[in-house]
C-alpha cells in the first residue's frame, strides 16, 4: 500500500506474548445476504454492482497476521466482509495475554462511535413517524435546555449532521492517565448537555461540521423527551429487538464491564526503561459517552444491523437518505469539505468506489462497521487497539479496509 493510498483512507477513517491462532472462513457467494427479509432479491447483475469480486482472502489474512501480544499496534483483531459475491471471516491474536488463549471470534466488544448509527437511525425514525421535524429547532423537542447564548437554535438535523456549532463539554483531559483516573466516574448526560450549552456556541448552525459527541448527547435526550422512554429502551424496543442483535447492550451508567465472552482491551503505556505495559482497559465506565458510543456488540450483530439499515429495514423510505447526504460545509477543523452525515461517514477510495460507515474508538478497542450503498461489500472489523485513541488511525485497521474493498 502506497503512502497516497494510506493517507487518503487514514484521513477518511478519522473522520470517525506469542500472537494467538489466526482464524479465517471463506465462505461461497451469498446472493442472498443483502436481500431484506421478506422483500425481492435486488435487481443488479454482477456488472452492474460497485464491488462484483468476492472478498481477497489472501490480502484479508495478510491484513491480521501476526497480531498478538507481542504485536506493536493490535492485540486481536475479528473481521467480517460480506456481500452479494461472497464472504470471509476472520480473527487473530489472543483474547488475554496473561494465558495467550486465541481470540474469540464471537467475542463482545466496546463499538465506541458506531453508538452515533443507532441513534440517528431512531431519530430518523420518530421523523419517518411525523413525531420529529428535522427543520424544526432542537429546543421544540428540548424546552428549558438552551439558554439565551444561543440566538439561532440549532435543528434536529445540525445535531444529527454535527452543523450545531455546540462546543463539547468538559472532562477529565485527553491524555491517557488523565482518562484512566476517572475510568470509574459516573456521568450524568444532562449534566454534560448543561456545561456544554453554558458556553457560547463556535459557530453558527449551519455554516459548518465539527463532529462532536455532545450533538449526540443531546439527541439521546430528546429521544428520551419524544419517546417518554429511556434512550436504551427506545434503542432496544426499535432495533435491537426486531432485528435480533441479541448480543449488543448497553452498559448503563454504573456497569463497567463487559458482560459475556469478550477479548479484552489494552493500552500500550510505555515504561521508563522504554519497554511498554500492556495495561486492561476492559473493565471502564462508558455513561461519558452514552448516546455518543457506550454501546457493546459484536461483528455478526454489526453486520446484521448494517445490511437491515441500508436496506432500508430500519430507516424508511426519503428519511434513509439523510444518512447518504453530506451537508455542503466545511469541517470546522481542517477546513475540508465536510464528510460526515446522519449517523455515517462518506468514504472515496482512491480507486473511485464509494463507502458509507462509522467508525469507533474506545480503549482498547477500534471497530468499523459499512458497505457500499448497494450492499455489494459489507465490512465489519473490532481491532484491539493498543492505542485505540491516539491521534492516528491504527495501521492494522486500514489494512483490513483497504483489504476488503481491493477488486
Amino acid at each position: 500500500m502506497n503512502a497516497t493510498t494510506r493517507t487518503v483512507i487514514a484521513t477518511a477513517l478519522v473522520l470517525g506474548v506469542a500472537a494467538g491462532p489466526a482464524v479465517a472462513h471463506a465462505e461461497p457467494p451469498s446472493p442472498s445476504a443483502t436481500t431484506p427479509v421478506g422483500a425481492p432479491a435486488p435487481h443488479t447483475t454482477p456488472s452492474s454492482r460497485t464491488v462484483a469480486t468476492p472478498p481477497d482472502a489472501v490480502a484479508l489474512r495478510a491484513a491480521i497476521a501476526g497480531i498478538g501480544a507481542d504485536h506493536k499496534d493490535a492485540t486481536a483483531a475479528l473481521v467480517r466482509v460480506g456481500g452479494a459475491s461472497g464472504s470471509w471471516r476472520g480473527g487473530a491474536g489472543v483474547a488475554d495475554v496473561r494465558t495467550g488463549r486465541g481470540a474469540l471470534e464471537q467475542g463482545r466488544f466496546r463499538a465506541g462511535s458506531v453508538t452515533k448509527t443507532f441513534t440517528a437511525a431512531v431519530v430518523l425514525q420518530l421523523a419517518a413517524e411525523g413525531k420529529v421535524d428535522l427543520d424544526a429547532p432542537a429546543r421544540r423537542y428540548l424546552p428549558g435546555i438552551f439558554p439565551p447564548t444561543f440566538k439561532t437554535d440549532p435543528t434536529v438535523r445540525e445535531l444529527l449532521n454535527h452543523t450545531s456549532g455546540i462546543q463539547p463539554a468538559d472532562g477529565p483531559g485527553d491524555s491517557f492517565e488523565a482518562q484512566w483516573e476517572h475510568r470509574f466516574d459516573v456521568t450524568d448526560p444532562r449534566q454534560q448537555i448543561a456545561n456544554a450549552l453554558a458556553k457560547k456556541p463556535e459557530f453558527e448552525p449551519g455554516e459548518a461540521q465539527h463532529y462532536l459527541n455532545i450533538n449526540y448527547t443531546v439527541l439521546g435526550a430528546l429521544i428520551e423527551e419524544v419517546t417518554g422512554t429511556s434512550y436504551e429502551s427506545s434503542v432496544t424496543q426499535r432495533i435491537l429487538r426486531p432485528l435480533g442483535l441479541r448480543q449488543t447492550s448497553f452498559p448503563g451508567r454504573t456497569q463497567t464491564r463487559i458482560q459475556g465472552p469478550h477479548n479484552h482491551g489494552y493500552q500500550a503505556v510505555p515504561r521508563p526503561d522504554g519497554t511498554r505495559e500492556l495495561r486492561d482497559v476492559s473493565v471502564w465506565n462508558s455513561s461519558d459517552r452514552w448516546a455518543a458510543g457506550d454501546i457493546i456488540s459484536t461483528t455478526a450483530d454489526l453486520e446484521r444491523f448494517t445490511v437491515a439499515l441500508f436496506s432500508g429495514r430500519i430507516v424508511p423510505g426519503a428519511r434513509l437518505e439523510e444518512m447518504f447526504t453530506v451537508p455542503a460545509v466545511d469541517d470546522f477543523v481542517t477546513g475540508k469539505k465536510a464528510a460526515l452525515t446522519a449517523g455515517l461517514s462518506r468514504i472515496v477510495l482512491p480507486d473511485g468506489t464509494v463507502a458509507w460507515g462509522k467508525t469507533g474508538g474506545r480503549h482498547g478497542y477500534t471497530t468499523g462497521m459499512g458497505a457500499t450503498r448497494d450492499l455489494s461489500r459489507t465490512l465489519v472489523y473490532s481491532v484491539n487497539s493498543t492505542d485505540a485513541k491516539g491521534p492516528d488511525t491504527n495501521p492494522v485497521a486500514l489494512g483490513i479496509v483497504m483489504a476488503a474493498f481491493t477488486k
